[in-house]
Formats: C-alpha cells, sequence, structure tokens
C-alpha cells in the first residue's frame, strides 16, 4: 500500500546515478592476463598468514594501525602520516570526497585510471578529462587552466604504461590550486622511490598505493596513502573505521617486511619478461607503447576480437575502446614466461585466422 506522498521505486536512485556506469570485467578466465596482477602468486609469509587463521570473532584494529605502523617505518615518517584502505581505490574513493564537494572538479588524465571519474561522479563531484600530450605524458599546462579542485595523476599512467617526468609532477605540485593525489600503484617496477617518503612534507598531496600488483594481495584489497598528519586526519574522517580486515592487515605487514626479497625478485621477473613480451609482439606487428610497468598498451583496431579469441583459449587481457589519442587497444600482463608463450601462440593463431 502506498501513499500519496511516496517516491515510486524507479525514483529512489539519485537521478545522476542512471549514467554511471557499473564496473564490470566478466567471468575470470583460466589464465587471467588483464587486471595487472602478481602472476607468480602471492608472497610465501603472507600466505601462511592465511593458512594460519586468526579469531575473526573480533573487530581488526579500528585503522590498520600495525600496518601504519610498518608503512612508516620503512618510509621514515610516523604512522599518523599513513592511511589504509580496502583497496587503493578505496584511499582515493575517501580522498575525493573528504577534499571535493559536490559541485567542485576533480582533473585527471585521459586516458588513466577507469573509476577516478566514476568516484568523482559518485560523490557529486564532476570529473574533467585532459588529454595525455603526443608523447603519453601528462600535459602539466593542461592541468592546471582546469584550475580543479582536486588534480589526480597516475604516476606510471594506467592503461598507458608510461611514465611521468617527475618534475612535471613538481610542477603541478607546486602550482596546483587545490590538492593533488599521485596513484603510485605499479611505481615498484620503475626501480624509482616515487614521492611517497616526500608526503608528509608536503601540504597539499596525497600519495596512494597498493598491495595488489607486485606484492601479490590483489584478493584481500589492501591498498594506504601517505600525507601531511592533518591530510590523513581529514581522509580517515572519510574513510571510518574497520575497513580492513584481520586477516589483510597481518598478511599485508608480512608481504612488506618478511617477503620483500621475494617481491624484489617477482618485479625483476616481471621487468625482464615485460620486455622479452614486447620483442616478440613488435615481431607479429603488434607494438606497443613504451612501459615502466608490469603490463603493456598494444594499439590496434583489433583489439576486442583479440581479446575474444584469447578467452576462447582460456586466457583474459583487457581490450579498451577508443583510448583518447590512441584508439582501440589492449592491455596485458607480463608473468612468467611459459604463459606468455601460450598468449603469443593464442595471438598468432589469432592473427592467421583473419588472413
Amino acid at each position: 500500500m502506498s501513499t500519496p506522498n511516496q517516491i515510486s521505486p524507479d525514483e529512489l536512485p539519485r537521478a545522476d546515478f542512471a549514467s554511471i556506469p557499473r564496473y564490470s570485467a566478466g567471468a575470470a578466465p583460466e589464465i587471467d592476463l588483464g587486471d595487472n596482477t602478481n602472476q607468480w602468486g602471492a608472497p610465501p609469509a603472507a600466505s601462511a598468514v592465511l593458512r594460519e587463521g586468526l579469531d575473526v570473532s573480533r573487530y581488526p584494529d579500528m585503522y590498520g594501525d600495525s600496518l601504519k605502523r610498518t608503512i612508516a617505518k620503512m618510509s621514515g615518517f610516523g604512522p599518523e602520516c599513513v592511511v589504509t584502505g580496502n583497496g587503493s581505490d578505496d584511499v582515493l574513493d575517501c580522498v575525493i570526497r573528504a577534499f571535493a564537494s559536490p559541485g567542485d572538479t576533480v582533473a585527471h588524465p585521459d586516458p588513466t585510471f577507469v573509476m577516478v571519474p566514476v568516484f568523482s561522479r559518485i560523490n557529486g563531484i564532476t570529473p574533467v578529462a585532459v588529454p595525455l600530450a603526443a608523447d603519453f605524458s601528462m600535459d602539466a599546462d593542461a592541468l592546471l587552466r582546469t584550475n580543479a579542485r582536486i588534480i589526480y595523476l597516475c604516476s606510471p599512467n594506467n592503461p598507458t604504461a608510461t611514465p611521468t617526468n617527475v618534475e612535471t609532477i613538481r610542477r603541478i605540485i607546486a602550482c596546483a590550486r587545490g590538492l593533488v593525489i599521485i596513484d603510485e600503484a605499479y611505481v615498484d617496477f620503475t626501480g624509482l622511490s616515487g614521492f611517497l617518503s616526500e608526503a608528509p612534507g608536503l601540504e597539499r598531496v596525497v600519495v596512494c598505493r597498493t598491495l595488489s600488483k607486485a606484492y601479490g594481495l590483489a584478493g584481500l584489497r589492501v591498498g594506504y596513502g601517505a600525507a601531511s598528519a592533518k591530510i590523513i586526519e581529514i581522509v580517515e574522517k572519510s574513510r571510518g573505521p574497520f575497513k580492513l580486515n584481520i586477516m589483510a592487515e597481518r598478511a599485508a605487514v608480512e608481504a612488506l617486511t618478511t617477503d620483500s626479497a621475494w617481491v624484489t625478485a617477482r618485479v625483476r621477473d616481471a621487468v625482464q619478461n615485460r620486455d622479452r613480451l614486447a620483442g616478440e609482439l613488435r615481431v607479429l606487428g603488434l607494438p606497443p607503447l613504451p612501459s615502466v610497468t608490469n603490463f603493456l598498451l598494444v594499439p590496434t583496431p583489433r583489439a576486442f576480437e583479440f581479446a575474444r579469441s584469447l578467452r576462447a583459449s582460456g586466457i583474459g587481457i583487457r581490450a579498451f575502446r577508443a583510448l583518447t589519442g590512441i584508439g582501440d587497444a589492449f592491455r596485458i600482463t607480463a608473468g612468467p614466461w611459459p604463459v606468455m608463450e601460450r598468449a603469443l601462440a593464442a595471438l598468432q593463431t589469432a592473427l592467421r585466422s583473419a588472413t
């Protein structure tokens, strides 16, 4: 029974949610090379934590305190300068919500991490896409001209796999009107230190990182950010308590400490196989963009055809349609060489089928 002033079920959602897409990657294939995760699996000490079993009848640390202390000790600043989250995208969402009001703008490179404009719109904030420069670097002048409340930078950038010049980032930090978010999800593969250790000393910067890529814990959803203590206090209001479960926090601490040598070795393997894969793709007439990550982006009008063909062989790659300045392309993660050989064979079959 309804009353005269009752809102109809179709009118219950926010009106602007009708145009916000629901993230979908399809069913998981036998071998998933589309999400840039660690193809060698999870690190050993972290995996041992999961086998131990913990008392899950109690709440975990309210704000991920043991992980905060671990990151702070490794990075040379206090735990009050660290926020943890349910993946780094959770941290990004919380930062955007805390530092921009409905009607404000978030400027971001285009293309970049697909969830940034989505998080902006979910929070009632307008995303402003700024095309990459011709060499696929960040266009600092164009980003700054937006006068945005928040500027988001992904360094290295996803999905292009390309680096961002350190001086470009410093210029954006120095000249930005508001907050600058630096997403360093793939910095482990660059051999560079990134901006994490500097973040607490910068008044308008948040650096975000994840344990889903190099650290092999994608299924546990662990991310963190570093900034000044004042910024972190605001982000944690947006974050709320108990976002990181007890198993994930314990495994993350082990991955960052006990497993550090294992992670370093797997990063080296990924970089070596990425470069080898790039060479083989060039031989096939599918040259990728230059990469400093654990994945390659390959521009080709046949991206979706290749993705369908490889999926039929049990291999998942990520196809993108009409990327700004690039066109259609597919993204493929570097992994153990036998897996790469299988992917290359499937690509060769797809290429032959059209000739």
